[in-house]
């Protein structure tokens, strides 16, 4: 293959590439998840790109004090944050794979 070539094919890959960015972004952008505690006491609803939908508060939480809610807020959004961190390594890693050549990792390399 000459040099020529070579630069057609990385121009190809960056073309693929960028299209698959783009498309994630998407799909993360109409994805929703939802991080809970106190049993779904508090439940905050983030799409895949870390935008906050909604807070929902069980009336039952709302008798607690200030310090109570706070805490269970926090790891309601910790969760969400978490849930939305994993989506995004599992499809930066799925879309990866179609775009990069077969053979330019090691057998058992994870991205």
């Amino acid at each position: 293959m000459d040099f020529q070539e070579m630069l057609k094919q990385a121009g190809r890959l960056q073309e693929q590439m960028q299209k698959n960015i783009q498309e994630r972004q998407a799909t993360l952008a109409a994805r929703e998840l939802e991080g809970s505690s106190g049993a779904g006491l508090v439940r905050v609803v983030m799409t895949g790109l870390y935008d906050v939908r909604s807070v929902r508060l069980d009336d039952e939480v709302l008798r607690e004090d200030k310090a109570f809610l706070e805490d269970l807020l926090t790891a309601a959004f910790n969760d969400a944050v978490r849930k939305v961190t994993r989506l995004q390594e599992e499809t930066s890693a799925a879309g990866l794979a179609g775009v990069l050549p077969q053979g330019m990792f090691p057998p058992g390399f994870k991205l």
